[in-house]
This record gives structure tokens, sequence and C-alpha cells, in this order.
């Protein structure tokens, strides 16, 4: 999977980037954009401050970023990251900092949309004898039973995904808690936001969701270069893996080097949020009410954009599809107000 997806000739290092293969809320449209840059505005203002970083993690090829630093209001400075490994698109913005790590020590906001679920993980399936083993596949696609899964990866499934009846598989999320967990660490304070397709501890999918796409439409997945490889995301045993790693931090460290870096466990903002894009969109004022009639009669226009934009933004909290997207709100050293 890490071969096919980020290796030479890799899916996501082509030329036309994500966009050439599906469409996400990004590009759905500007309305998530603006929604994100008035998180990024509620993040400064309980930050108390002017100048605000904005991380984009898994950046594609900036539309987001782009979207968010036209919709952020005058006399806010931002500071915008786009984390690819992809190079830098020609023609971005020039005040965004293209790099292929999240940046340290950021105050901000970090917004990591559809990333995690192109994380590498590998894949268990259940053998007649009980046994959860790991899936090997070749280049054509064919897969086969390998190695009894064992120590870590064990254990993550024992904990967030215990597999019972044979042909039973799962997603072994532990690299994503772990690339979740060291990016989030980096912030040094404001809001962390991971929004994915995405399941919890209580229905996890019984045969799990690996899928592949291309050019739109759904193809077998096969670790070949020429289709995205995606799964869902267990987003309860990522929040988890911040919430742990800002523990073992606080036990191990000795004095604070300054007030920034001084954050352990009982600073977060309250528990780690997981909600709906629905609810996430609905509470940044994405709502997507139809304008009232009478608009029509005084001002035409003003009506047709107003039903336009209704309609995008019920295509963004749909339930049954964008809507159901996860979201994972983390705050670090900040009062919570999400």
């Amino acid at each position: 999977m890490e071969e096919a997806l980020y290796g030479p000739g890799g899916f996501f290092l082509r030329p036309e980037g994500p966009a050439g293969h599906f469409r996400t809320s990004v590009h759905a449209s500007p309305l998530f954009a603006g929604a994100v840059a008035r998180l990024l505005v509620r993040t400064a203002e309980e930050l108390g401050s002017d100048e605000v970083a904005f991380v984009d993690v898994g950046a594609g090829r900036g539309e987001l970023l782009a979207g968010v630093l036209a919709a952020v209001p005058e006399g806010l400075r931002v500071r915008a990251y786009g984390v690819e490994r992809a190079a830098r698109p020609s023609g971005l913005d020039p005040r965004i900092t293209w790099t292929d790590r999240v940046p340290e020590g950021a105050r901000g906001l970090l917004f990591a949309n559809e990333w995690l679920d192109n994380v590498p993980v590998e894949v268990a399936e259940v053998d007649a004898a009980g046994a959860a083993r790991y899936v090997e596949v070749d280049a054509g696609g064919t897969e086969r039973l390998g190695a009894v899964v064992g120590g870590a990866d064990a254990a993550w499934l024992e904990r967030w995904w215990p597999l019972g009846e044979p042909g039973e598989r799962a997603e072994i999320g532990r690299t994503r808690d772990e690339a979740w967990a060291a990016a989030v660490g980096a912030l040094a304070a404001g809001t962390a936001v991971a929004v994915d397709y995405a399941h919890l501890r209580a229905a996890r999918p019984p045969f799990g969701t690996l899928a592949a796409f291309r050019e739109g439409r759904e193809v077998a997945p096969v670790p070949d270069g020429s289709c995205d490889l995606t799964a869902h995301v267990a987003l309860d045993a990522c929040a988890a893996a911040v919430a742990e790693a800002e523990a073992e931090l606080a036990d191990t460290r000795e004095a604070p080097a300054d007030a920034a870096h001084a954050r352990v466990a009982d600073e977060f903002a309250g528990e780690p949020r997981i909600v709906t894009q629905r609810e996430a969109l609905r509470s940044l004022g994405v709502t997507g009410a139809r304008p009232p009639l009478a608009l029509a009669s005084t001002d035409p226009a003003g009506y047709v954009r107003a039903l336009a934009a209704a309609g995008e933004a019920a295509e963004l909290t749909a339930p049954g599809g964008l809507g159901d997207f996860l979201w994972l709100v983390q705050r670090i050293g900040a009062p919570a107000r999400y």
C-alpha cells in the first residue's frame, strides 16, 4: 500500500492529484472552505491572537488552502502550511509553505481532510482455525493469508477491533494512530481536526472496508499504483492515541521549556469529540436551509445564488453521503467552544 500510493509512480504523486479521480467535500463546494475558515477564526479568538497557523495535512494540490485563505477576514494573519508528499503545485499562493512534514510548534488549526484513510495499514483475516493472519497481496491483486498477527498489531486488534468468526477481516489502524498522534503532537496550541469516512468500536464492519477508486469509479484494490487504496478509519483509536501520547510525555517531562510546550493530558479542553460532518458543518453555519421564497421577487439574482448555495450545503451535509463523514476534534491548550 505504501509503494502503491507513495512510491515511485505512486497514485498520489501523479500530476493530476486526487481531484483527478474522486470528489471530496473540498471540491464539492467552496462552502466547505468557508466553514473551515470560520473554525480558523474561532481558533485564533481562543488563542487570543490576530496571527494563526493553518496546517492542511494531506493537502492534495492546495485546494482547501486556497479556499480558506480567500475566505478569512481581513486583519487575521494566517501562516499557511500544505503538508503533502507530492511536489509543490505550480501557481500555488506564495503565502503557502509547502512541506512533506507537519511543522513543529504551530499555534492554530491543524486540519486533515481524508488523510488518515490513505495512511497505509495491514489487513488481517481470521483463518479456518480462528487465528488472525496478515493478508498478503501480489501486484495483480491476488490475496493469500500469511503469518499470524502478533505483537503490537495483535494488541491493537484485541483492544480496538476484536475478530471472531473465520473470514472476518479488519484493517489494523495502529499506523494511523501513530500518524495522528505525531501530527497533533507537533501542534503547540490550538485545534486539530481529522475528517474521514470512519467507524467506532461499537460498530466495526465485520469484513473490513478496504477499497480502491480510479477516475471516479470503484475498482478492484490492486497495489500497482493505478488506483487509490483506502480504508475507513478507527477514529476512536486515533483519539485515544493522542491522549496517551500526551500522558506519556507528561510522565517523562522534567521542567517545560515554556508554557506553549507544557502540554499534558489534562490541558485538553474536555474530551475529544467525534461528530458527523452534518453536525460539524451546521455548527459552523452550513445548514442547507432554502432561502425564503419572498427573496425571489425582491432580489431574483440573490435568490438564485442562495438557492445554489443551499443545494451545495445540502450535499455537504446529506445523510448517506458526505454528511456521514466523521470529524474528530481535539483541542490543545484552548477552551472548548465546539
